[in-house]
């Protein structure tokens, strides 16, 4: 496995409101797969929170009444060599999503936080054709990073 180290010029915030990921290993996680899209500089934040918390961003910002794993948001141009963003994860639905699809939990997580980065560099999933690129790149960088270690025993569900 790859553990790539977080240059200093991507500053990485990761915010629990309940109990989550190892901070640490979400920051290598984000900096892979910046490094990896030859992104030398950034600054992300990532909050882990539950479906309530999503699913009023998702009414708030695009209309929908639904519920969702991964929000992100480009704070600036995509135009901008620079991104600045926010990735909202959903704890509750990445549970959710790895009893539907029988996959571990840590692996699930892993994914939505990787989802969320190609959010923030331009990368979209609204055709089919987009959706398999979007599979294809998360599991590319899940191959590449020790996803059993992003969420500590204890917090497995």
């Amino acid at each position: 496995m790859i553990k790539p180290i977080i240059p200093p010029v991507i500053d990485i915030n990761v915010v629990c409101e309940i109990p989550g990921p190892v901070t640490a290993e979400v920051r290598r996680l984000v900096a892979l797969v910046f490094s990896r899209e030859n992104i030398p500089t950034a600054d992300c934040t990532v909050v882990f929170t539950d479906d309530e918390y999503l699913s009023r961003l998702k009414q708030e910002f695009f209309g929908k009444n639904q519920l969702t794993d991964v929000i992100a948001f480009r704070l600036n141009s995509y135009n901008d060599p620079h991104p600045e963003g926010e990735i909202y994860i959903s704890l509750t639905r990445a549970a959710a999503n790895a009893v539907e699809f029988s996959e571990p939990y840590s692996r699930e997580v892993a994914r939505l936080v990787v989802h969320g980065c190609l959010h923030l560099l331009g990368q979209d999933d609204s055709t089919d054709a987009e959706k398999t690129a979007m599979r294809a790149a998360e599991e590319q960088y899940l191959n590449q990073f020790e996803w059993e270690k992003l969420v500590a025993e204890s917090d497995e569900t």
